[in-house]
């Protein structure tokens, strides 16, 4: 493994003097969020998110399984996340560090604990057989804010999702493969979406979406999860200095501007894919 380098301490400087300006070493403001870009595959589930030049690559599978003995008419949910070398030299490749963990996480609170996916709409046979929805996110570019970029690959691609349609009649149970029938979008009640900040000079300085070389410098982090309905679904803050509760509302309420924003690119991004689906269907239709 690479050995990771602490910034030296004239970039450390320059980066306190700029942002005392209210400037960012990128060119950014102290609250402005990096460009998003969604890109997605060809199979439904398929996203890949660029946060500026961290780039986090999701993808969702299903299959069906027995439900646990504790939730018999619940499916399952489960995330998995992989940091390779690739992404940066200083991340070990089949070991997890304690970033990668944090990070599964916090997206874990972010989309399973706040019940955002329906789970129990994924139930086929109560006790027998239900759906489990699989999240495979691989990081491909680390130039910092994994966790915000990660999030927001996971979701859109939990929205962008189909799974086979089913029959059940009986105890009869038939899944119809997607030629044959038309798939069917997950159940999905609201769309949290994370919202990452660093702190500098004891507090008093703070970022929204920092880059590699800010989170290397900052002297603590916290990450609000909220939805469009201002609803916090979880608030995570792993150590570093001590925030007064003043500052924790400020957050909040800069928190829910970018919530907004990033919510209507999610959505615009998914009207466009679909459009250009149907045009392209009805395009070989013809």
């Amino acid at each position: 493994m690479v050995r990771d380098y602490d910034p030296s301490i004239n970039e450390s400087s320059f980066l306190l003097a700029a942002l005392k300006e209210k400037r960012r070493v990128d060119g950014r403001g102290i609250y402005d969020v990096r460009s998003l870009q969604i890109t997605f595959g060809a199979d439904y589930g398929q996203v890949e998110v660029q946060l500026g030049r961290t780039r986090v690559s999701a993808k969702v599978s299903a299959k069906v399984e027995r439900p646990r003995n504790d939730k018999p008419t619940e499916g399952i949910l489960h995330f998995n996340t992989e940091i390779s070398p690739m992404a940066c030299p200083t991340f070990e490749s089949g070991s997890r560090s304690e970033e990668e963990v944090l990070i599964s996480r916090i997206i874990e609170k972010s989309l399973r604990r706040s019940r955002a996916i329906d789970t129990e709409g994924l139930c086929i046979v109560a006790g027998e057989k239900v759906w489990e929805i699989r999240v495979d996110l691989h990081f491909l570019d680390h130039d910092g804010n994994l966790i915000d970029c990660a999030a927001l690959a996971a979701i859109t691609a939990l929205l962008h999702f189909r799974r086979p349609d089913v029959t059940v009649v009986g105890e009869e149970v038939t899944i119809h493969p997607i030629d044959q029938r038309n798939p069917v979008p997950l159940s999905i009640h609201h769309i949290p979406i994370c919202v990452t900040f660093a702190f500098f000079d004891k507090g008093q300085l703070l970022v929204v979406d920092p880059n590699y070389l800010e989170e290397k410098v900052k002297e603590g982090d916290m990450t609000i999860t909220m939805n469009i309905h201002k609803e916090i679904c979880a608030l995570s803050k792993a150590g570093g200095i001590p925030l007064d509760m003043q500052q924790v509302l400020r957050c909040s309420q800069i928190a829910l501007i970018k919530v907004t924003e990033a919510t209507e690119q999610i959505q615009k991004a998914l009207e466009d894919d679909k459009a250009s689906r149907k045009k392209l269907s009805s395009g070989a239709a013809k």
